[in-house]
Parts: structure tokens; sequence; C-alpha cells
């Protein structure tokens, strides 16, 4: 067999034709936009920002990514690409439940803005579409009907994304830190705002997994109350 009838891989270096590699492909735009958000933040990894870090003329990026809404997209979907790693290790459809959402969690902390990449874009890869299938599959198999377990899908995600979003916006200050909590104790006074005083220590505190596993607890125990199990034992009346 000779080497041009090879098949070839993004990544696979072994394959790779002799001489000088292209500059320019769908899979290493990607990976060279992820690091660059790392590097400099969502709002300056601009399409010209981009093509200087991969040496090339801003408008050679438009033949695989029209709008930058379409590159944002790609990236959200490798962003997912690790959630289906390994099996979910919960015997429990509630518990399994919660780990995807850890899992979708920790994805999108792994990459500086990853919540605010991922917000808004709809991408029908394979990650994207294997995460909310196996999300929906565990509902399903747990007894809810299509229509509810697509809206519970949808409220556990957009939890997860809007805390991640909180949560990455506080730790990305000024100051390279989590947010001066003074500001908010210097506001609130126990003779105006009696009860946000009370609560002050949880508002201005920095476990954000804390946070997180509150939340999800709230919506997870609510889905098994409410259920089709808890409806057929007669848990819901």
């Amino acid at each position: 067999m000779s080497s041009a009838s090879t098949p070839r891989f993004p990544g696979d270096r072994a394959a790779a034709p002799r001489g000088r590699p292209p500059k320019l492909d769908q899979a290493r735009t990607v990976e060279t936009a992820l690091a660059l958000l790392d590097e400099v933040g969502l709002d300056a990894l601009t399409m010209r920002r981009l093509a200087e870090a991969m040496d090339v003329r801003a408008g050679a990026l438009y033949r695989y990514f029209a709008t930058k809404h379409e590159l944002l997209t790609a990236m959200a979907e490798v962003l997912l690409a690790d959630c289906l790693d390994r099996p979910l290790s919960s015997p429990d459809w509630s518990g399994r439940l919660a780990e995807l959402a850890r899992r979708m969690r920790t994805a999108l902390l792994a990459r500086r803005d990853g919540a605010r990449v991922y917000a808004g874009t709809h991408s029908t890869g394979s990650h994207t579409l294997g995460f909310a299938d196996t999300l929906i599959g565990v509902l399903r198999e747990a007894g809810f009907p299509a229509e509810e377990a697509a809206r519970a899908a949808l409220t556990l995600v957009h939890f997860t994304i809007g805390h991640t979003l909180e949560e990455q916006a506080a730790c990305q200050v000024a100051g390279d830190g989590p947010a001066d909590p003074e500001r908010l104790r210097a506001a609130v006074t126990p003779d105006r705002h009696p009860h946000l005083a009370a609560a002050l220590p949880v508002f201005t505190s920095t476990d954000f997994t804390a946070h997180f596993e509150f939340g999800l607890a709230l919506l997870v125990g609510g889905l098994r109350a409410t259920g089709p199990a808890a409806t057929s034992s007669g848990g819901g009346g």
C-alpha cells in the first residue's frame, strides 16, 4: 500500500505527508481557538486574532466558519468531548442525572469563559447530541414521558450553564481572584436588610461547588418527588 492511500486523521502526525503541513483545517482551527480562548478570553477572541495565531489571512477562516457564532458552536461541541468518556457510576437514575450535570460543569470550567462559549450554541455534533441523548435516556428509563424528560433535561442544562456563568464571572474579575465580598458586606446593614445580613456568609462564600450541589440536589429531588415513581406510589398526593 502506498503512503498516498493511507487514511489520515486530525492529530495523527505519523500519517501526515512529508513536507510542510497545511496551515488550516477545521479541527486545527477549533483547537487553536480554544487555546487562544484560554489565553485572552472570549471578548478578545476575534476571527482576525485567530487568523494571526494560525499565520493565515482572516478571510481563510471563513472557508470553514462563516461567522464567529459558527466557530463558537464548533468550540462548544469540543467542550463536551470528555463528558461520556467513562460509564456513569451511580446505580440510581437520580444519581446518574446528577453525575451528568457535574461532568458538564467540569467541562465548562476546564476552559476560560467555557460557559459563555457554550451558552446559546446549538451544536448537532456527536458529543453534544450524545450527551443530550444520554441525559434524556436516563430520565426516560426512570419512567418520565419523552416530553417531560426533555423539559427536565433542559432545566438541568440551563441550571448548570447559568451557575457556571456566574462562577466563571466571579473568578475572572480584576485581581486574578474571586470577587471581593467586602463590597457586599459594606452595602448590607442588619437594620435595613436583616434577612440578607443573616444570610451574608452564603452570599459572600466562594465555595461554588457547595452552591452548585445545593441547587442540583433541589432540582433532582424535585424530579424524584414529582416523577412517575412518586406519582404511581401516591407520593405526589
